[in-house]
């Protein structure tokens, strides 16, 4: 207590802030837990959906947002990619279950200052906390090691040819791909052993990153640059 006491002086900063967006009430519960324990880090507000954030971070001011990469209402990619832009002096950490590669590229790209897996151990989480609001980017070792991996090779095709459309990521391309071919999400879906759901996010993704604004308009900008021509 005493050192929160000596950062909140009037000569100091004052604690790091520290918001929690994560559909899951014991979860939160438990970070708040955790980070209460931090010296000179709090709790600054909690939200359990993406339609809540904006309220959050405007009445609680944080210095940094602990997302979910999945909430209930909406995709954590696009409430940090909303941060970017609205709140750009926030720092975010994401927040998976899993080391998802793909997405830890995305999120990353879109501005987020770290991605970390659930369950990750509190002096990890201060690290991270701390690192990001310092402006560092906070990756685990593995993580680091194969996002840079992927950020080189989804700008390479074959051979190390430069592919089109580099923003896309390596399953965005793949769907892509599949898109101009023809084949719908289900067809999709099907080929690339996906959920219907999660081939619907992904177009969603790509439309927006090819700023088209519908399916049709995607295969021929992306026939164009010479996919969908060999369908199998």
């Amino acid at each position: 207590m005493s050192e929160r006491s000596e950062r909140t002086g009037p000569d100091a900063p004052g604690p790091l802030r520290v918001a929690i967006v994560d559909d899951h009430p014991m979860f939160r519960m438990g970070l708040a837990v955790a980070i209460a324990e931090m010296a000179g880090i709090e709790v600054a507000g909690e939200a359990q959906s993406a339609e809540q954030v904006p309220a959050l971070v405007t009445t609680t001011t944080p210095d940094v947002v602990l997302l979910d990469v999945r909430l209930g209402d909406g995709s954590g990619l696009e409430v940090n990619r909303w941060l970017a832009i609205h709140h750009p002096e926030i720092r975010v950490i994401m927040l998976t279950m899993s080391e998802d590669h793909d997405t830890a590229l995305t999120a990353l790209r879109d501005g987020a200052s770290g991605y970390l897996v659930k369950g990750t151990d509190p002096d990890r989480l201060e690290h991270a906390l701390r690192a990001a609001a310092a402006g560092d980017v906070v990756l685990d070792h593995d993580m680091a090691k194969a996002v840079t991996d992927l950020a080189v090779t989804r700008r390479r095709g074959p051979g190390g040819v430069s592919r089109p459309f580099a923003e896309l990521t390596d399953r965005e391309f793949d769907i892509l791909e599949l898109v101009a071919q023809g084949l719908d999400n289900q067809a999709i879906a099907r080929r690339l052993v996906l959920s219907p759901k999660t081939v619907r996010n992904h177009v969603s993704n790509v439309l927006t990153k090819l700023n088209v604004t519908d399916r049709s308009h995607a295969i021929v900008l992306s026939r164009q640059q010479g996919l969908g021509r060999d369908p199998a």
